[in-house]
Formats: structure tokens, sequence, C-alpha cells
């Protein structure tokens, strides 16, 4: 995105709330309001309010559309029953990540329900998706790429017209309850249009978020936005619910080991990684990420000769790291090294690197971070190079952390 920042429907309620704003992929955000730490204990412990509008929001529909996904996703889509959300990668011809998205799997009662825009009812599958909020037109152009030529695929872009507000933590079942209804109280990777509530607010609602809690992601016309973002934030107190900016988003997401499009993986036609990790390093497959979910080998898809050949060679995979001793956090780009005795790491062999790292709230703020590690396996101690002369003990989990 170029030109000017976009503020999105909820900037003034930022604004109004003591939100330190920045610039985020040409979004004007809260990067927080009172602090990170204090934000992310809230939305671990009570509950947590994002506004993550930044986010795209696609529709597919089509009498094609789920084996022509299906071809490009790394999750077996024809599998995914109607009413369950699920997580997917989508690869080039290479085989490496070009994004990673969540998408819902619905039908025409369920988006006529939903308000969205006009919709003429097809008897034919739906399916919603997010995209990461930098990857909207890229994604965009690369679905496009390969629509079926004889139409029986539509797709539409909702992003613009749609706010996303993220509520999350132990506490927020129960405020969904008391603001929405219990009828709108959704299950985990489940999915729906909002039904019928005191506040008139209308879309679609599913029960992910970035964050490892319980809770939903709310999507609503524009409009709606600021009614429902004041009705959650003034909730029973009792809940325990503040709003939560992209540095505890971040905090959160790191201890639960999910990844950052653009940080842990990054599309090469996009560039390369910065900082100090070598040239294309981020430019991984799903082999390579480790995710436990997502990955269906049982199907053939765009890329999969390449997830196949990592699998074979048992090349460097993404894991966890925890510190066990003292020192400099593992920052992104920092050298992680196999555990030696010698004090000098250039005496140490280099077995990969530090793609997200920070320090752990809920775990007292100790090292956290994860990497691409060659040839090691859980409980494994590794060595964090944190300077030329300091180097970190660590061991090797994984995720979460918590």
């Amino acid at each position: 995105m170029s030109g000017e920042a976009v503020r999105t429907a909820l900037f003034e309620d930022h604004v109004a709330f003591g939100a330190n704003i920045v610039d985020f992929h040409g979004f004007e955000l809260p990067i927080w309001y009172s602090s990170i730490t204090e934000e992310h204990i809230a939305c671990r412990t009570g509950a947590g309010l994002f506004d993550v509008s930044h986010m795209g929001f696609f529709r597919f529909s089509g009498s094609g559309l789920l084996p022509w996904l299906e071809s490009l996703a790394t999750q077996k889509v024809t599998a995914i029953s109607n009413g369950r959300c699920a997580y997917t990668n989508f690869l080039d011809t290479n085989g490496h990540i070009i994004d990673d998205m969540i998408f819902a799997v619905t039908d025409d009662a369920e988006i006529e329900l939903t308000g969205f825009n006009e919709w003429t009812e097809t008897s034919e599958p739906v399916i919603l998706g997010v995209p990461n909020a930098s990857m909207v037109d890229v994604m965009w152009d690369h679905f496009h790429e390969y629509l079926p030529s004889d139409g029986s695929v539509k797709m539409e872009n909702l992003s613009a017209s749609t706010s996303i507000l993220a509520l999350q933590g132990p506490n927020a079942p129960a405020i969904l309850a008391d603001i929405l209804g219990q009828d709108n109280v959704i299950g985990r990777f489940r999915g729906q249009a909002i039904r019928e509530n005191d506040l008139g607010i209308t879309g679609w609602i599913q029960g992910t978020g970035y964050t490892g809690e319980s809770g939903a992601e709310i999507f609503i016309p524009n409009d709606q936005a600021s009614v429902l973002w004041q009705a959650i934030i003034n909730c029973d107190p009792s809940h325990g619910l503040v709003p939560v900016g992209l540095g505890a988003r971040d905090t959160l997401r790191l201890e639960k080991g999910y990844l950052l499009s653009g940080q842990d993986f990054l599309w090469p036609k996009l560039g390369s990684a910065e900082g100090d990790l070598p040239s294309d390093f981020l430019a991984r497959n799903t082999w390579e990420t480790n995710v436990p979910f997502g990955l269906n080998l049982e199907h053939d898809f765009m890329g999969k000769s390449a997830v196949l050949l990592s699998k074979e060679n048992n090349s460097s995979r993404w894991w966890g790291i925890k510190y066990i001793a003292k020192g400099p956090l593992p920052r992104p780009g920092k050298a992680v090294a196999r555990y030696c005795q010698d004090v000098d790491a250039s005496n140490c062999q280099v077995i990969g690197y530090v793609t997200s790292g920070g320090p752990s709230p809920s775990l007292g703020r100790v090292g956290i971070g994860m990497a691409y590690l060659e040839d090691v396996s859980e409980g494994d101690k590794v060595l964090v190079v944190a300077s030329p002369r300091k180097l970190v003990e660590a061991v090797v989990i994984s995720p979460p952390f918590v």
C-alpha cells in the first residue's frame, strides 16, 4: 500500500481511548493503549479487544469452488465441513509460501443472513477467507491468475467495506453472550452469520484468533464498528476486558508459536529478508514451517513436489527456543548454534537463525523465539549468538510456550 496511511472505522475510538498510533503496513493502528505487558496479561487472564480491520476479507463462490481452491491450498478444502474454519498455506510453483489464510466454509443461507452487500442465492458453496494485511493485493492477483475461465468460481473483495474486531481471552465467551446474545457464542474454528441481537449488529462471526485464547473474530460493516466496539469496551468490568494494540498481539502470537507473514516466511518475489538473515532465508514451504495443521498430503496442490522433497531431504524446520540462561533476548536475525562448550561463537556450528523472538510476558519475561534449525529435536540444547562473544543457552521446544 502506498500514499497516505489508511484509518480504520475505529480510528477515532482508538484516539479517544489514548492509543499510541503507528503506521502498520499503510494503516494507522494502535501499538498499545496502556502497555504491551498489561494488555498481554489481561488477554491471557480476562479478555482483550483488537481492531484487526487491516486484515483482508475475500468471498469465494461458485460450482467449481471447492476443487479449485483445494488445488491451490495445502489444506484439503473438500474435507472441511460446512460451518467450519481451517488454516492453509498457498504456495507458488516452487513450493514457496506466498501467504497463509484462515478460511470458513459456509452456504447461501448463512451468507443471506450476514447482510453483506447484495447476495443472489446460488445453491453453490461459499468460502470466506482472511488474507494478511500486506498481502491482500498479492493474493487477489494470485487467485485471479488461476481462476477458471468458465466462470465456475467467483471472487469478491469485501476488505474495504468490512471492519474486523477480535475478542480474545478466557472471558470472551461470557462477553459475547452479554453483548450479542448466547446464539452468537461461537465454538472454536466454527463460523456463522451473526444472529439477531439487541444492537442490530449484522455480519459474520467465527471462533478464530491470533492469541491462542478462546474468542471470536467479528466481521461487520464499517458503519457498525464503533457501536460494537463501544458496547464491548463498556461491558461488565468484572470480565477484565481491555483494548489491545499490535504490540501485545505480537507477543501473544509469539507465545503460541503462530507464524507471522513477512517475518517468519516471505515470498521471494516480494524481496529478501531484512537485517542479519541470509538472503532468501525466509523463502519457505509448509513442511519447513513445522506447523501441526494446515498441511494435508493426500491431495494434489500447487508446490506439493517441493514440499515432499523437503520432507525427504530432512530440511531445516521451524522450532521454538526458550532461554534457560540469562542474556540478551533472541531477536530476529540472531544466529543459533549447536550446543558447544567454547565461549567463542565462531567455533560453534551455526544451525539456523531466529525469525521471531522477544520476552514472554506470561513467563516472567524469559526469552523465547522461533527459528529455522537444522537437524534438531525437541529438548536439545542450543546457543543463541546474541553477540560475537555472548552465547545464551536455550532449549528447543515444540510451541506453544504457554
